[in-house]
């Protein structure tokens, strides 16, 4: 039986690994959709995403609409007459045509046991959130966000160290492996097709400026998940001299004692990291970044940038 000719639709670089392994298993990849050329790093030159790079390395043909529901894109599409779209962080919301236009369907490949974590960011949110558990789903689209009939589930767990980049690595790897044997099965009519608990639905919005600034009253466990759960993009932060300052990694140590200091009050440098006072003990900082400088362990960056009495984070 001849392969499914496939439009692939993604963005970052948590979608390159499904696209090598369709590619892997000889899949007809009809053409590649991807979010148009932007701006990034310092320089602010122009850059494509990773699975753009990918596409090109590959010689597929790369589509690049503002809004993949204007009529320009849908002409394109209809011209292409995919029997599937594969879609895997690809950054935009498909109209109807693209969602009940091919015959095999528009199959989605999510980062998590839904319908927990419907939306942008579940791996951070899970990480965040201090679960010990997550997973990928594929799914069939709907026009609801993420509350398609479910093909397969496969469940991993988060560590206790795990940051974002750790994990969106083990899930994209799974994702990928998970998403072949999906295309398989549902080309010989053997998928399975579970309908979501909808009432059992939660949700992981956008990360936002705001959603990474520490609050140091928090308890330290939760302020170690937040900046493992952001790191190392876009990495949680607080300021130091008014200047952003972004923590990458730390260690949490419970401990509260009378006469504590304030929270946020900088303490010593132990083989732990940098101590920081919070609601209910010390966070450890170990790997940090000063606006306008590069990331660096804390004991580099304090042999450049010496302490006073006075700094705080806040």
């Amino acid at each position: 039986m001849a392969k499914p000719r496939i439009l692939f639709m993604g963005t970052p670089e948590f979608a390159v690994p499904s696209l090598e392994a369709l590619i892997a298993h000889d899949c007809s990849i009809v053409g590649v959709v991807t979010q148009p050329d932007k701006p990034k790093g310092r320089g602010r030159k122009t850059a494509s995403s990773a699975v753009k790079e990918c596409a090109e390395k590959h010689a597929l043909p790369v589509y690049q609409p503002q809004r993949v529901r204007d009529a320009d894109f849908l002409s394109t599409f209809d011209a292409l007459a995919p029997d599937m779209v594969v879609l895997v962080a690809f950054g935009q919301i498909l109209p109807r045509e693209i969602i009940d236009g091919p015959p095999l369907g528009c199959i989605n490949v999510h980062p998590s046991l839904l319908p927990s974590y419907r939306g942008a960011a579940p791996i951070n949110w899970a990480i965040i959130n201090g679960d010990t558990k997550t997973g990928v789903t594929i799914m069939y689209m709907s026009e609801e966000v993420d509350a398609g009939d479910m093909i397969l589930q496969r469940e991993v767990p988060i560590e206790s160290d795990d940051t974002y980049d750790d994990l969106s690595r083990r899930l994209s790897t799974l994702g990928a492996t998970c998403l072949v044997d999906s295309i398989d099965d549902v080309q010989m009519g053997t998928a399975n097709r579970t309908a979501q608990n909808h009432s059992r639905a939660t949700f992981a919005p956008r990360i936002t400026p705001e959603t990474g600034h520490i609050n140091w009253n928090d308890s330290v466990v939760n302020i170690v998940n937040l900046i493992r759960g952001l790191s190392s993009i876009p990495g949680a932060y607080s300021f130091l001299r008014a200047r952003k300052f972004k923590v990458f990694s730390a260690a949490a140590v419970q401990k509260k004692t009378s006469g504590e200091k304030a929270p946020g009050t900088i303490g010593q440098f132990m083989e732990s990291g940098l101590q920081i006072t919070a609601g209910d003990g010390h966070v450890y900082l170990q790997d940090v970044q000063l606006e306008g400088k590069r990331r660096m362990a804390i004991d580099d960056f304090l042999r450049g940038f010496p302490l006073t009495d006075d700094d705080i984070l806040d």
